[in-house]
C-alpha cells in the first residue's frame, strides 16, 4: 500500500489517534507508579529544575507506545515506516534509559552513538553530499559515512543537551519534524512515525506540568527523540527530499535554521565549558534555558520564550536568505 494512502488511512482513523493519547497517557502513569513504589525518583541537586517528587520515565511511555502500535500494524502486515529503525531507536532508548539510572560513562555512551550511527548509515540514511558546504557536493564515501558520525553525535547530544526545563525538548523536537515535513514538496517516508510520535508525546506535556509526581523525559526519551530528529535531518539533506516549490533554499541552510536552537545552546555550552578548563561533557548550568530563568520564573514562560524566540530568529534569517538568493 503506497504511503500517501497508508498516511490518509491513519488520520482519518481518529479511533486509533484517540488510542495512542490514550494508551501512552496510561503507559506512563503507570510505569511511573511502579517507579515510585520501588523510590526510583529522579535526584535533586543545584542543578535540578525541580523541587517535588519526579521520574525519568516519560521516555519509557513514549517508546512502548510507539512499539505496541508499531508491533500491531506489523503483524497485521501493514508497513506504516521502515520498522527495522526500531533498532537504533531501540539501541539509544536502551543506552539513555540505563544512563537514567546507572549514570554510564561518558565514552561508553560515545561509543555506542557511534555504532548507532553505523547502524543508521546502513539503513540508508548518510550525507552524501555537502550541499556547497567548502564548495563540495556529491563526496567519497568514507568522507559520507564520517560526517554522518560526527552530525548524529552533534544532534542526539544537542537534544539531550537542552532537556533541562519542562516541555522544552518535546516542544523542539515536534517543532524540528514538523518543519521539515511543511517544507516537503511531498509526504515523506518518515510522515507516519511523526504521527505517531506527536501523538505519544502529548501526554507528557500533562506529566511534565504537573506540580506534584513530575515525569520528566529522561536521557532514555532525549536521546531517543535525538535519534529520529537526527533521521530526520539525514533524510532532509539525502535526494529523497525535495523542498516545496517557492520555498526552496539551500538545504544544508534549511537544516540549520531548523535545528537552530538546540545546535547554538550546544556550541555556547562547549566554549564555556573549554574556556574554564572543564571537559564539555561536564553538567553545569550554562545552557540557554538557565540563563532565561533568571527572568522567568515559571517553566511554561521560559519554554515560550525560547521556543518562539528561536522561531523568529530563524523566519528571520530564513526571510534574509530568500530576499538575497544565498
Amino acid at each position: 500500500m503506497p504511503y500517501q494512502k497508508r498516511f490518509y488511512l491513519c488520520i482519518m482513523n481518529y479511533t486509533v489517534c484517540f488510542l495512542v493519547l490514550i494508551l501512552s497517557g496510561i503507559l506512563t502513569y503507570f510505569i511511573q507508579k511502579i517507579f515510585i513504589h520501588y523510590k526510583r525518583f529522579d535526584d535533586i541537586n543545584h542543578r535540578s529544575s525541580h523541587k517535588t517528587l519526579a521520574t525519568r520515565t516519560g521516555g519509557i511511555g513514549v517508546f512502548a507506545t510507539l512499539l505496541i502500535i508499531s508491533s500491531y500494524y506489523y503483524f497485521n502486515e501493514i508497513e506504516l515506516f521502515d520498522y527495522s529503525l526500531f533498532i537504533p531507536l531501540g539501541i539509544m532508548f536502551i543506552v539513555g534509559v540505563y544512563d537514567d539510572f546507572y549514570h554510564a560513562d561518558f565514552k561508553l555512551k560515545f561509543l555506542l552513538q557511534i555504532i548507532v550511527a553505523k547502524i543508521i548509515i546502513d539503513q540508508g540514511y548518510v550525507i552524501s553530499n555537502y550541499h556547497g558546504l567548502f564548495g563540495m557536493y556529491e563526496v567519497p564515501w568514507i568522507l559520507a559515512q564520517l560526517s554522518t558520525v560526527f552530525v548524529f553525535l552533534v544532534i542526539i547530544n544537542a537534544i539531550n543537551f537542552i532537556d533541562g526545563i519542562d516541555g522544552l525538548a518535546i516542544s523542539e523536537v515536534i517543532k524540528i519534524i514538523v518543519l521539515i515535513e511543511f517544507f516537503s514538496d511531498s509526504q515523506t517516508a518518515l510522515t507516519i512515525l511523526t504521527f505517531l510520535l506527536i501523538l505519544s508525546l502529548t501526554p507528557l506535556y500533562f506529566f511534565n506540568f504537573k506540580k506534584k509526581e513530575k515525569v520528566f523525559l529522561g536521557d532514555g526519551g532525549s536521546l531517543l527523540l535525538g535519534t529520529i530528529v537526527s533521521i530526520y535531518i539525514f533524510h532532509t539533506l539525502g535526494t529523497q527530499y525535495t523542498i516545496k516549490a517557492g520555498l526552496q533554499i539551500n538545504k544544508l541552510l534549511f537544516v540549520l535554521l531548523v535545528i537552530l536552537y538546540p545546535l547554538l545552546d550546544l556550541l555556547r555550552v562547549f566554549i564555556l565549558r573549554i574556556k574554564k578548563g572543564k571537559s564539555p561533557f561536564e553538567a553545569d548550568q550554562n545552557h540557554l534555558h538557565h540563563f532565561f530563568q533568571k527572568y522567568f520564573l515559571k517553566h511554561y514562560q521560559i519554554l515560550l520564550s525560547i521556543y518562539f524566540s528561536s522561531l523568529l530568529i530563524s523566519t528571520f534569517i530564513y526571510i534574509l536568505i530568500k530576499h538575497f538568493n544565498i
